[in-house]
């Protein structure tokens, strides 16, 4: 399969020299549809229980919830983070513009920013520059609190947008991921609606339309968000940090999430070699996102694969784990 075309043309005017860090703040459209997806799939996970006491749950609002979560889950685990974030491994063009479309599902914010806003945060991850970082406030108990909430959601609503003339300059001379972010709304919108017109027509009532948006749509984007948000929040205060990392980057192993998030919660060996396709390195480390890109290898549709080596580990493994600490 060929390769991904790219379009030669300019697409920065940025003179030439260092670039900024940020390329300005968010306009308000981007601000209101951040309290959307924010709050009110939020509110619809408070409001589920009584939701389902009433109404019930189907079974077709559950296999649509799985579906719809593993495909946009896995699609920013896989496609987003460790392919278009950090070149973990090839993929031929069909796979590049799929995975590309299954992360946009998450609602996440487009491919090309996702990618902007990461990469900002290895260059400097708890450290001054980094967007998210809990450790942002200081290491008392009142910091870390604040620290923490501002981390895993707080950011969005303060932040500057990571110049992405810096930091995803590939991506912005790449055709189809910018078709893909012009269509990012049209994502949006079928991620939620979908499960509405699958539950309508399969029903044929307007209560089993409502039933698969609510479900498959709000619920699943309000889990995704908040497993997607502790990564960045939690698994870089508490757990075990078996790897070293750079001076101050305190990216952490959190297990719990570790079948949620497909693996992504095996923070601190990724921080440690971040273009490492498998982050659950150790026995019994579940990494279901290393097992889709096996999978893809098998198939001829991902080459290069940078899987672990045993003496990259062992180099950079400490002696003894470390766990939560400042």
């Amino acid at each position: 399969m060929s390769a991904p075309v790219l379009d030669k043309t300019p697409t920065s005017t940025t003179p030439p020299g260092p670039k900024s860090l940020t390329e300005g703040n968010q306009g308000i459209g981007i601000l209101i549809a951040l309290w959307a997806f924010v709050v009110l799939p939020f509110a619809a996970v408070l409001a589920a229980v009584p939701v389902a006491w009433g109404w019930g749950l189907s079974w077709l609002d559950v296999a649509m919830f799985v579906v719809l979560y593993v495909v946009s889950g896995m699609g920013i685990g896989t496609g987003f983070h460790r392919y278009l974030t950090h070149g973990s491994f090839k993929a031929n063009r069909p796979l590049r513009v799929a995975l590309t479309i299954a992360g946009s599902l998450a609602i996440e914010g487009n491919p090309t920013q996702w990618v902007a806003d990461h990469r900002r945060h290895h260059a400097f991850s708890d450290r001054e520059g980094d967007p998210h970082s809990p450790w942002r406030y200081g290491e008392s108990v009142w910091g870390l609190t604040k620290g923490l909430l501002y981390a895993h959601v707080g950011w969005l609503f303060h932040r500057e947008l990571s110049n992405r003339a810096r930091f995803a300059p590939d991506l912005l001379a790449d055709r189809d991921i910018r078709r893909i972010d012009r269509a990012f709304p049209a994502i949006v919108a079928i991620s939620v609606l979908l499960p509405g017109v699958i539950g309508g027509l399969a029903t044929w009532s307007w209560h089993g339309a409502l039933s698969g948006v609510f479900w498959a749509g709000l619920v699943r984007i309000a889990v995704l968000h908040h497993v997607t948000w502790s990564i960045n929040s939690i698994c870089h205060v508490y757990g075990e940090r078996p790897f070293e990392t750079r001076d101050g980057d305190k990216a952490s192993n959190f297990w719990p999430l570790a079948i949620l998030s497909f693996g992504e919660s095996w923070h601190n060996l990724h921080h440690a070699d971040p273009t490492c396709a498998r982050h659950g390195v150790d026995r019994g480390q579940i990494d279901l996102n290393a097992r889709l890109i096996w999978i893809f290898e098998k198939l001829g549709w991902a080459t290069n694969v940078r899987w672990p080596k045993a003496d990259r580990l062992d180099a950079k493994r400490i002696a003894r784990a470390g766990t939560m600490g400042s």
